[in-house]
């Protein structure tokens, strides 16, 4: 087979279904009526009304994506920290901290590490030697007739053999990945993923579903004890907006598109969907879909469960799993949308998500606040969210984040220098907070501008009840975008001796605090068992609820003489997760599950929860074609194999002699 079959077919034109004019089909793969005769034929709007002239986005991913983004972490390329005469800075024109030196930050790292950062240590190399593929002879030759894109080089396949979290870059960085993908494919359409699963299907060969790769559960990583051919599914060229149905503000897009991606294509037409992961620069509306994801801005929008009106799935057996009708609401037994959300790769492949839209907002307006302390501002989130209210965004930080979120502020000169003095005169001495207890919120408005200041009076009226007071709107934008560039940090600590990674839990508001104040004593006291004395552990409240709150974790420590900091890191992540649990939290708010919760799921939804979910399994993919291995263990994996009544057809394989095979580029 080529090393890289780089070539494409023609965009498919949607055939009329015969039964309806153009633009009224009523058939499964329609909308209904999708345009309004009335709008001028020639409006760009209403070019993208019509599927059949549906076109191929221009976004984040190339087939490539390693000639944009770093194949070793997170981000673009030419995006990174570094460190110039010993005072770290940034680089990279994508965010507005580009080419400042960040002193504060650097002494905020010696603050809470003992380290000084004198150099910069050299990135990765890419390897020149990879695990041999496993190759099944009659599914490689069936896939080349079918003239779908494809991959066997050493970079590709491994490029796609992981996500983003810490125990991912570490080894990958170590080049210790002793299971990678085999092949790659990077369908075009619904029909190439139809096409491409039921050959896998047919010859068993194992389909790992991969769109922006930024899962920090271990979802995409390959199981190390499959012996199959694995073929990563790399959606990264499904990414049209198929359809756009003005009357009823629904849209229908590929499940490849990023999502910068998507907005963009949205605010070209005056419309949004308003879901913001913190990923949002780099991972997918199917990677949405498959995690439950939720947004920055779910307060007004929803999370994806609340988004997404249908989901096209492609099963095992090539069938597709759908909801027929689109209506905003059905009474039809269980809703098999969220069968689909939240299965992680393991049912099957979404290819095609239909989403609820919105006008752009008129107005949007950043905003801060200032409380005492942490419990004061735990008390204002639960307030605000019980009279409803709630802004587009609010995240309360606690004070270690506050702290190192104003480290991340650049040299502007003694000006600047003079006022930020005399603004912490004015915190310590005329409001009386303590700098070493006293947090913040940040706030996005959004709405029309009559709702905006309605939203704007009454959330720093209830602020006030807490003794909270407005810290003003720049410090609001830039914590809100702020979170963007953070994620930066763990790759440039990695090389510097320092391990860093976050998780997250939602939890009942009763619950709260004593979670936030447990976890935290309860990471203390593991790093204390291992005589770990340079770490931070701090936390966050984002999204609010009527019954709770979900709550961001960031722990990391300096791991100088440890022999394995990333197991020392998960044995401290597992302690805090236990807490977590015992505290009232949920496993995951919205990370997902993946591998590394996996011991605790059947616990979280029952035995008869996790049989009913290997029912589904077993109907959907008897063979177990989607083996990425996700929310159960690798036991319980094994143990539901067993239990199978499908007999597995063998399969030929043949293996490189060698465990290493050079790059094939």
């Amino acid at each position: 087979m080529a090393q890289a079959n780089i070539h494409f077919t023609p965009l498919p034109q949607a055939p009329s279904c015969g039964r309806h004019s153009a633009g009224e089909c009523r058939s499964n793969n329609c909308s209904g009526k999708l345009g309004d005769a009335k709008e001028p034929v020639a409006t760009p709007a209403t070019v993208l009304l019509d599927k059949r002239f549906s076109r191929q986005v221009q976004g984040v991913y190339p087939l490539q994506r390693q000639d944009v983004l770093k194949w070793y972490g997170w981000g673009y390329k030419d995006s990174q920290f570094y460190v110039d005469n010993g005072i770290i800075g940034f680089k990279g024109d994508k965010y507005p901290l580009e080419g400042c030196m960040l002193p504060y930050f650097t002494e905020w790292v010696y603050s809470k590490f003992n380290l000084r950062i004198e150099k910069n240590l050299p990135s990765p190399k890419m390897p020149t030697e990879f695990p041999a593929p496993t190759v099944n002879a009659p599914f490689v030759r069936e896939l080349e007739a079918t003239k779908l894109t494809s991959s066997q080089s050493g970079e590709d396949r491994l490029i796609r053999c992981h996500g983003q979290t810490l125990h991912d870059i570490y080894y990958l960085w170590r080049n210790e990945f002793k299971r990678i993908p085999d092949i790659v494919v990077w369908p075009q359409s619904h029909e190439d993923v139809v096409r491409l699963v039921a050959l896998a299907n047919r010859h068993n060969v194992v389909v790992i579903p991969y769109g922006g790769g930024t899962s920090v559960s271990g979802s995409i990583t390959c199981p190390q004890a499959e012996q199959r051919m694995i073929c990563v599914l790399d959606t990264s060229q499904m990414n049209r907006m198929l359809w756009l149905n003005k009357a009823n503000l629904t849209v229908c897009f590929e499940a490849g598109i990023v999502g910068q991606d998507l907005e963009r294509e949205l605010q070209r037409l005056g419309l949004t969907v308003g879901h913001e992961p913190d990923s949002y620069e780099f991972s997918t509306l199917g990677g949405w879909v498959a995690t439950r994801a939720s947004g920055m801005k779910k307060n007004v929008y929803g999370n994806i469960e609340d988004l997404v009106v249908r989901v096209r799935m492609v099963t095992a057996s090539g069938e597709v799993l759908e909801r027929e009708c689109m209506a905003p609401r059905v009474s039809c037994g269980p809703d098999f949308n969220h069968v689909i959300m939240g299965s992680e790769g393991t049912l099957g492949v979404v290819t095609e998500v239909v989403l609820k839209v919105r006008p752009l907002p008129a107005v949007k307006r950043y905003g801060s606040l200032v409380f005492p302390d942490f419990e004061s501002g735990v008390q204002f989130m639960r307030e605000v969210a019980r009279r409803r209210c709630q802004p587009a965004s609010v995240r309360l930080v606690d004070n270690e984040q506050f702290v190192m979120g104003q480290t991340l502020k650049p040299v502007r000169g003694w000006l600047a220098g003079l006022l930020d003095s005399l603004k912490k005169t004015y915190i310590t001495a005329w409001k009386g907070l303590d700098l070493t207890k006293m947090c913040a919120a940040t706030l996005l408005f959004e709405g029309n501008e009559e709702d905006v200041r309605r939203e704007e009076a009454l959330i720093y009226q209830i602020a006030k009840q807490f003794k909270g007071f407005p810290a003003g709107g720049d410090n609001g934008e830039r914590g809100y975008i702020l979170t963007f560039v953070i994620a930066y940090i763990r790759d440039f600590a990695l090389n510097q001796e320092i391990v860093a990674e976050s998780f997250e839990t939602s939890v009942p508001w009763d619950r709260c605090s004593s979670l936030c104040r447990n976890v935290k004593r309860r990471v203390e006291a593991e790093c204390h068992k291992r005589s770990i004395k340079n770490f931070i552990i701090s936390c966050r409240v984002t999204q609010t609820y009527d019954a709770g709150a979900c709550v961001y974790f960031y722990f990391g420590f300096r791991h100088t003489g440890i022999v394995d900091p990333v197991a020392t890191f998960e044995q401290i992540e597992t302690g805090a997760r236990d807490e977590i649990l015992a505290s009232g939290g949920s496993l995951s708010h919205h990370h997902g599950v993946g591998k590394i919760r996996s011991q605790w799921y059947e616990n979280t939804v029952s035995k008869p929860g996790s049989a009913l979910y290997l029912a589904a399994k077993r109907q959907l993919d008897p063979k177990n074609i989607f083996a990425a291995g996700n929310l159960l263990t690798e036991e319980q994996w094994l143990a539901a194999s067993k239990k199978s009544v499908v007999e597995v057809p063998p399969y030929q394989t043949t293996v490189e002699s060698s465990s290493l095979v050079k790059a094939k580029l």
